[in-house]
């Protein structure tokens, strides 16, 4: 596969202007606010439930998080048998399309000792056995297939409105379990969830670390119109069926450009992007790390797609983490 995007150097020195929406902070703050408000006002509080797994050194909780507008989101929480003090978690959000997937599976992280926090996507999970997280506000009709026009035509109705939200609330409930310690939480995940993982770090402050695999959802105006394979093409095609609407669908995604979210991040990141990644073009994945407001590194495999670093690049992920806490704390984020 050759390289069809820019150079290692070029990429480096990317850093294209990022323009921010009118009212952009204030949208983020009200719809956080309102979502946690509509799942107290509710009465509705995080439950773990016990999974019998068979698996004896890792304890499993199927776990529902009050998310967006209080709407109900799954996931797993896996922690390490026999632990006797809080825990730094690792919360992970999944890739396009993917589900939280059965109980046993996914142990890197309680193997390493820490609590491992996945959420499901809501809507998505085409690939999970159980427990798939709907997702109850479609959006209005005529979107193309996938998630990336549902709801575009406002900020207020987009799909990754809700998604963003159910991260954050997903973040601050795991900072509320008694066996975690809500100083020692980072957020990873490849793809889309890297996306999400930076758009969390610019809405949830006091994270301990960042960890963005090959990120979605970033530079949009530029991924829309050099990308050739889906998701992005989505936005094209949504396009070609409605011509008179580009204005609002840029405007739209720009409240969820994960590249500007990470802006206003402050926590130590560890990225990793492929020059030959022909779904997430290292261009745009490079306009999040050239943007990223606080400490950070990044991984680059020369010569690999959207697979990424994959073993190699969780290598690099649990060396840094075990640095990372035991690191004194002013060298993390501190959760207030």
């Amino acid at each position: 596969m050759p390289l069809t995007d820019l150079s290692l150097a070029d990429c480096r020195a990317y850093r294209p202007e990022l323009p921010v929406p009118d009212g952009f902070d204030a949208f983020w703050s009200e719809t956080l606010s309102r979502s946690a408000a509509a799942g107290r006002d509710a009465g509705k509080k995080p439950v773990y439930t016990p999974v019998d797994t068979g698996l004896t050194q890792i304890r499993t909780y199927d776990v529902t998080v009050p998310g967006f507008a209080g709407q109900p989101v799954r996931g797993w929480l896996r922690l390490p048998a026999g632990a006797t003090e809080p825990l730094g978690c690792i919360v992970e959000f999944l890739g396009y399309g993917r589900g939280r997937g059965l109980a046993h599976e996914n142990l890197l992280w309680a193997s390493a000792g820490y609590a491992h926090l996945i959420m499901d996507t809501r809507g998505q999970g085409w690939s999970a056995a159980e427990g798939a997280t709907p997702d109850t506000d479609a959006g209005a009709a005529g979107v193309v297939p996938g998630f990336l026009t549902r709801g575009i035509e406002s900020p207020e109705t987009f799909y990754y409105r809700r998604v963003f939200t159910d991260a954050v609330s997903s973040v601050e409930a795991i900072r509320e379990h008694p066996e975690i310690d809500p100083d020692r939480i980072v957020v990873t995940g490849v793809s889309q969830g890297g996306g999400i993982t930076l758009a969390v770090s610019g809405l949830v402050p006091g994270l301990a670390g960042v960890m963005p695999d090959v990120p979605f959802l970033c530079n949009f105006p530029r991924a829309a119109e050099i990308t050739g394979l889906p998701p992005y093409t989505e936005i094209a095609e949504y396009l070609k069926l409605h011509r008179d609407r580009t204005e609002t669908v840029f405007t739209t995604l720009a409240h969820f450009d994960a590249a500007l979210l990470a802006t206003r991040a402050t926590a130590p990141a560890l990225f990793s992007i492929a020059m030959m990644d022909e779904i997430c073009p290292p261009s745009t994945c490079f306009t999040a790390y050239n943007h990223y407001a606080g400490p950070k590194d990044v991984r680059v495999y020369g010569f690999n797609g959207h697979e990424g670093g994959a073993a190699y690049q969780q290598r690099e992920q649990l060396a840094w983490v075990r640095d990372l806490f035991a690191a004194p704390p002013s060298g993390r984020g501190s959760h207030s």
